[in-house]
């Protein structure tokens, strides 16, 4: 396109234009842009206002929810009160801001909606009392929660906040990217190049370009973090806090440290104002290093401590903790309620769910939406050839002197893909490519100049044979190139000879860097008219926080199964927008396993919040809540198994579905199950009503005595711990004389492959299991889906129409986010009457990915015994069991933990 500069402004302007109105028509849209087009562009020629036009279109389709919001008791709302006397300069700039940079009016809409709900929850700014209070927003991971609190902190400064503090990550790059989008979108001016200006020229930036005045002070820029010195000589321009001062701060002991020296040096000296101001301290990745993680309780965190201290020093704080893992020890540290009451930085004033926008690529897309039953990944792609180039579990002597296939593939694919960007128009876009493989800088550095030589080899072969036509196939490096346009895009918008002509012009620039401690080659802001072209080898730096612009593929291979640290990781989530049919991963099975668990538990704990809101819970119950979850059994065992002891945790069944998706292939337990499913089906067969659901079999109104005796049969894999039968049936035992006295049980299975029980037909169940496991004594079904059970298989033994109306409840709480209703099955579990037990004859086969010589004849031949049980909400939600897990099951489930090289330096001293 030649005019696309032209096309992005007239973009803006066209939004601008349509914030606040009604949804217009194809046709009203079109005159409006022709319109704007011939005031301020001209030269743009039909197909390129057309273009305009279908961007518009899309734009109008996106849409972001309001989220839900938990209050303590003694909440008190201010903000309509005073919004007479509030001028919103910087809120008003931020808005002008988010519009030019593209984003959908409803979505600004939404922003401004749910920062207004943030503030308000804050203290009142006018209101001299002593008062502080502490919230948390959990969003979703790169779906613009920084954007969020850029926003409230310009509300915030609207209201009156006259000291606000970010606390950033824990490394430089991610302190400094957060100061740049500070810088942007609140302080108006490059706080780096006014540190290094000779001259008294203002170097404005995103908002300031809006309107200049006003400018905060910031005593932090994008060249330095807070230094007391620095900080000192900049006193005067603070001028009694007529306009706001703000700090962007790194997550560091040792920068905390100096910046409560230096206010309470201040402070002695009798600048008393400074802590008499309402203060704001944003914390971003609250659960990243500002929470206890120590083993003895009473040794607290330092950073913990000092975040503490800051706050204590202001007669009126505000703590807001940002995290897109919800499920962090914050909630779940503590043993007892009222250590978790008690603890400072709990948010027990309020906590906020971010709805992310509809056209999010996160976690429930790729690992759930994009891993579709008995099809293909659309995203996901499986690593199994590392472990003779790039072994998951490596010392720091690595020596990487090739890389694997499909490192090479996934590089080729990334070089294709810039190529269809571009010929999409979007050149000055920037494109990356993530890959992280090692918690060693001196192996990432060895794997950066592997992929730099790759790189240039192929950059060489483009140059020099890429104009010669179908010739130039005949080079290797070519061919391998259309090989995978072939696999991956060859059902794409483009076709191969253009992507062969536009090859050389959109690999060119194309580079390799290091982002780690020892180097950070991640710069978007050389690009000139073309945007970067980059591939970005690291480990921990880009693990937390930091955005890597337009990222396309990514090769993962990291071996650690801790929710938080996993998630993440995915760098890879966000908005891909005109390119997402082009995103690609790269990582071994067990860890698509694990992202989808986690997906399915992070977009299950949002629901929960939504219910919580409905019966106006609190922040307290929340927690509760958060810390009985079972993926709070990985969280909890991690943190406390640093003295080697058993740890015994409470997890709530209410609401749950439990499945053996691990047995065990001792042939002993095989048989011995078998038999014990041999004598259900029997006594289901005399005592049980029989029904039908979807053409099998379903007994109705069965006894708890008959659950119970199969639970205390049956031989677990000890890897299994959720369905270790004694705490599970300790649970049921409880309920035995009310909501679990009367059961429904499933006999689950397709129609092919058919076997009998007791005359009952019972169709074989297919599920892939993975090598790795085979080799440690069990079975891990489905791999990816860590599920037995097909979707929707809790809907068996539930009234029709409570069904019906559970899926309309869902979704209209989706509000069109939903475009192919995919039910998940917890939906119906809240419908639920009666709990429903599942049982299966799962046919082990060998991992979908597995080469031929692979394969292992471990794999039992005959079919194994697999149940399910899905528990309704319990009139007792407090009713827990306790799982007991050891130092021992955690490494042979999760190895040891995967902690980084670069982390490990930059907590020393702690």
């Amino acid at each position: 396109m030649q005019n696309e500069a032209a096309c992005t402004n007239l973009i803006g302007l066209v939004d601008t234009a349509l914030f606040g109105q009604e949804r217009k028509t194809g046709h009203e849209l079109r005159i409006l842009i022709k319109g704007l087009a011939a005031a301020v562009a001209p030269e743009l020629g039909v197909e390129e206002l057309e273009y305009v036009a279908r961007v518009a279109e899309e734009k109008q389709g996106i849409r972001a929810g309001l989220g839900a919001i938990l209050d303590s008791e003694d909440y008190e709302p201010w903000l309509d009160d005073a919004k007479s006397s509030i001028v919103p300069f910087y809120w008003s700039r931020y808005r002008q801001l988010l519009l030019k940079n593209g984003l959908p009016k409803d979505v600004v809409i939404s922003t401004d909606t749910v920062t207004d709900r943030i503030l308000s929850r804050l203290g009142n700014p006018m209101n001299r009392s002593k008062w502080d209070r502490r919230g948390m927003v959990v969003g979703h991971v790169q779906s613009g929660k920084t954007s969020n609190y850029t926003g409230l902190i310009c509300k915030a400064a609207d209201a009156g906040y006259r000291l606000i503090i970010v606390i950033a990550g824990i490394h430089n790059n991610l302190r400094n990217q957060t100061q740049e989008r500070i810088d942007e979108g609140f302080i108006g001016r490059d706080t780096g190049k006014k540190q290094i200006s000779k001259g008294h020229k203002k170097f404005l930036k995103g908002v300031g370009h809006f309107d200049p005045s006003n400018t905060p002070v910031s005593l932090t820029n994008t060249l330095k973090d807070f230094n007391k010195a620095t900080a000192s000589t900049n006193t005067s321009e603070i001028d009694s806090y007529k306009v706001p001062v703000v700090l962007v701060i790194k997550k560091n002991y040792r920068t905390l440290g100096n910046l409560l020296d230096w206010l309470r040096d201040n402070s002695a000296k009798g600048d008393n104002e400074m802590i008499d101001q309402p203060m704001l301290l944003i914390d971003d990745e609250a659960d990243n290093a500002s929470i206890n993680t120590k083993y003895k309780k009473s040794d607290i965190t330092k950073i913990n401590g000092q975040i503490r201290d800051l706050l204590n020093m202001f007669h009126r704080s505000c703590y807001v903790g940002y995290t897109a893992t919800p499920f962090a020890n914050i909630f779940i540290d503590p043993d007892q309620e009222d250590e978790m009451r008690k603890e400072d930085l709990f948010p027990r004033n309020f906590i906020i769910g971010l709805d992310a926008p509809t056209n999010y690529f996160g976690p429930k897309r790729v690992f759930i939406d994009g891993l579709p039953e008995d099809e293909d990944p659309v995203f996901l792609r499986y690593i199994d050839d590392n472990e003779p180039f790039i072994p998951i579990s490596h010392k720091i002597d690595l020596v990487v002197d090739e890389l694997p296939p499909s490192l090479e593939k996934a590089v080729r694919l990334f070089l294709v893909a810039r190529t269809i960007r571009n010929l999409r128009n979007q050149v000055s876009a920037h494109c990356s490519m993530l890959v992280n493989a090692s918690r060693f800088t001196a192996v990432q550095r060895l794997l950066r100049n592997r992929i730099h030589d790759l790189v240039e080899r192929i950059q060489n072969a483009v140059r020099i044979n890429a104009s010669k036509g179908s010739r130039a196939l005949s080079d290797p490096e070519i061919a391998a190139l259309k090989e995978v346009w072939e696999t991956e895009y060859s059902d794409t918008d483009t076709d191969w000879s253009e992507i062969q002509a536009a090859l050389f012009d959109a690999i060119a620039s194309a580079k390799v860097v290091e982002v780690n401690s020892n180097a950070n080659g991640l710069d978007y802001s050389d690009a000139g008219e073309k945007g970067q072209c980059i591939i970005a080898v690291g480990g921990y730096s880009l693990s937390r926080g930091l955005t890597l612009e337009g990222l396309t593929v990514t090769w993962f291979l990291r071996n650690t199964m801790m929710y938080d640290t996993l998630m993440q990781m995915g760098r890879w989530f966000g908005y891909r927008g005109g390119y997402e049919d082009l995103c690609r991963i790269w990582m071994p099975d067990n860890a698509i396993e694990w992202y989808s668990f986690i997906a399915e538990a992070t977009d299950e704990l949002f629901d929960e919040l939504k219910k919580m809101e409905n019966a106006k819970a609190t922040p307290e119950e929340f927690g509760l809540a958060v810390r009985s979850h079972p993926a709070s059994l990985l969280v909890t065992a991690r943190n406390k198994m640093g003295a080697g002891q058993k740890v015994t945790t409470q997890v709530g069944l209410s609401n749950k579905f439990v499945e053996t998706a691990r047995v065990s292939i001792n042939p002993g337990y095989i048989d011995a199950n078998r038999k014990l499913v041999e004598k259900l089906v029997a006594r289901l067969v005399a005592e049980a009503k029989r029904d039908e659901f979807l053409g099998q079999t379903l007994f109705r109104e069965v006894s708890f005595d008959v659950i119970d005796e199969f639970l205390a049969g049956w031989r677990n894999a000890l890897q299994s711990i959720q369905t270790d039968p004694a705490p599970v049936r300790s649970y049921i035992r409880a309920g035995k004389d009310d909501e679990l006295g009367q059961w429904d049980v499933l006999i689950a299975g397709t129609k092919n492959k058919t076997d009998e029980i007791c005359g009952i037909p019972v169709g074989h169940i297919e599920r892939y299991v993975g090598l790795d496991d085979l080799r440690r004594g069990f079975m891990s079904f489905s791999g990816s889906k860590m599920r037995v059970g097909s979707r929707g298989i809790e809907k068996a033994g539930i009234n029709p129409q409570k069904a019906e109306e559970a899926e309309l409840n869902y979704l209209t709480q989706r509000a069109g986010k939903e475009t192919k209703p995919n039910f998940p099955d917890r939906i119906y579990r809240q419908a639920r009457e009666r709990p429903l037990f599942i049982i299966y004859l799962v046919q082990a086969t060998p991992p979908k990915n597995m080469s031929e010589d692979a394969r292992v004849s471990k794999i039992p031949s005959q079919t194994v015994v697999a149940w399910g049980m899905s528990l309704p909400a319990s009139a007792r939600p407090e009713q827990s069991v306790e799982y007991i897990v050891t130092p021992t099951w955690m490494r042979e489930m999760f190895g040891e933990e995967d902690v980084d090289e670069e982390f490990m330096e930059i907590i020393d001293g702690e």
